[in-house]
């Protein structure tokens, strides 16, 4: 396939944004399904809409949120590029950006995960002297493992779509922020540039494919070795 070098950076880029973006909120999007999933207290509800607020805002409005935050003269961006940590359009900042519009895919898969699970199992687990962290490993986890995983690879996948959110905080730069969706939008703003964006949209469309293929067998290989098991 005939693509230009900043083409292919655009495609590099994009995988290692959303593979940064899956490793760095998948402890977080654990801990955050779990609170929602097994517990109860005041802020449930505002937790419950704050995850999900992502899917809802226009991608525009939380990548200028992102500005207002993280940028050089933002809230918590000031205080970061004292330690010399820069997000403004960094390609970190792109993975700050899609971490958070993919976070609620993730954080759904794990949650309906943990509440498949029998509580009593658990319970059971308790009994037997086992403390919390040893419960969550050996029994927990394993069980909610497809869930984990679905939750992961749908995250890459929305990761890798990204585009309202990120061109609005990192901006649009060759080989430095310029993701897959970025490079296609920029192909079409072109006159001759349709057969170069048709490229790009087959790789992207392959890729996405590739992403949900792979989260529906890992998660039946899981599933049939759970089963197995028990």
């Amino acid at each position: 396939m005939e693509l230009t070098a900043d083409q292919w950076a655009a495609v590099y880029l994009s995988l290692k944004v959303s593979a940064w973006a899956v490793a760095v909120s998948l402890p977080f999007g654990l801990l955050c399904a779990w609170a929602l999933a097994r517990c109860r207290f005041a802020g449930h509800g505002l937790l419950n809409a704050v995850v999900h607020l992502p899917l809802i805002l226009p991608p525009v409005v939380t990548g200028y949120g992102l500005l207002l935050l993280f940028g050089r003269k933002g809230v918590f961006g000031a205080a970061l590029e004292s330690i010399g940590i820069v997000l403004a359009f960094r390609w970190t900042g792109a993975v700050l950006a899609a971490a958070i519009m993919a976070f609620p895919l993730m954080v759904r898969a794990m949650r309906l995960g943990l509440e498949a699970v029998d509580p009593k199992v658990e319970e059971a687990a308790r009994t037997l002297g086992a403390p919390p962290w040893a419960v969550f490993a050996t029994v927990t986890l394993p069980l909610i493992l497809p869930g984990v995983v679905t939750g992961a690879i749908l995250a890459f996948a929305k990761a890798l779509g990204e585009f309202g959110a990120t061109i609005t905080f990192v901006s649009n730069i060759p080989r430095q922020t310029q993701t897959l969706p970025a490079a296609i939008y920029t192909m079409l703003q072109q006159p001759d540039g349709d057969a170069a964006a048709g490229r790009l949209v087959l790789i992207s469309v392959a890729l996405a494919f590739a992403a949900l293929g792979a989260s529906e067998l890992l998660s039946a290989r899981i599933a049939r070795r759970i089963r197995g098991r028990g």
